[in-house]
């Protein structure tokens, strides 16, 4: 299978540039599922049913979340009824909406994705690893379902390696989000999983990840909250990760990195 994951969209100008760009993705990588982390898309701070709807019809199959995912209040009416979209599985009980869901795919395939948390610098939720463990009780990759896909939304890169070691060899491909910057550590690991630390965001680069550059460079020098947090509003580069996974194992087989746009170096893979 031929999967795409897009990082963290970024106001505006993240989730157009992604919207834009993904019937094109769809179309030259041949792609069977595609998931977005969209927990940045309004305004910088969740998402709505409106936004997700859109990045949906643009051929997103699922959108993940994070620790913004319910700062639009709207969601609530939204994530409970629409199993595309995504909340942390570690999120306690009882909390709106689902951490994972298992989809159709081309071919009659079927794919697990899983959104969980991490726990240091981030809010203290539940344990992600457990959470996983719970899920992966119940599926088993190449067997039960072609393909596990992980968004693991965390902080420290330490955690999200050890997240990604910890599952080699039981889901495809571990993803990372929440720090807006794309690492150049893609790789698969031992047992067949691909790994990168974090897919970057889709957003304007020329900011402080994602946020126009006055307010975050003054909280920093001054200590002092002068404005609100705004997206940066500029040209933005629609930053991911592509792998193909074996059809018979639902293990990786190649992973490389997507990016389009102006600010970094682009890199599209080629089939």
């Amino acid at each position: 299978m031929r999967l795409l994951f897009l990082g963290d969209l970024m106001g505006r100008s993240g989730r157009t540039a992604a919207i834009d760009a993904l019937p094109d993705l769809r179309e030259k990588l041949k792609l069977d599922f595609v998931v977005v982390n969209a927990e940045n898309a309004a305004s910088g701070f969740g998402t709505t049913g409106k936004i997700a709807g859109a990045v949906i019809q643009a051929g997103a199959d699922v959108l993940s979340g994070g620790n913004h995912t319910f700062d639009q209040k709207d969601i609530l009416s939204v994530i409970d009824n629409d199993n595309r979209i995504l909340r942390p599985v570690n999120y306690p009980e009882g909390t709106p909406g689902r951490g994972y869901a298992v989809y159709d795919a081309p071919r009659g395939k079927k794919v697990l994705v899983i959104n969980a948390m991490g726990r240091v610098f981030m809010n203290a939720l539940e344990c992600p690893f457990r959470a996983i463990d719970k899920v992966l009780q119940k599926y088993r990759l190449g067997a039960t379902v072609n393909a596990i896909i992980v968004d693991f939304h965390g902080e420290a890169t330490s955690e999200k390696m050890a997240m990604g070691q910890y599952l080699d060899g039981r889901v495809s491909f571990v993803v990372g989000t929440h720090s807006h910057i794309p690492t150049a550590d893609c790789q698969i690991f031992d047992k067949g999983t691909a790994y990168q630390t974090d897919a970057g965001m889709c957003g304007d680069y020329n900011s402080v990840i994602g946020m126009d550059k006055t307010e975050p460079i003054n909280r920093f020098i001054s200590r002092m909250n002068r404005e609100r947090f705004s997206p940066a509003g500029g040209e933005a580069t629609v930053c991911g990760t592509f792998v193909e996974t074996d059809d018979r194992t639902g293990l990786a087989k190649r992973i490389e990195p997507v990016r389009i746009g102006p600010r970094l170096m682009e890199h599209m893979p080629t089939l």
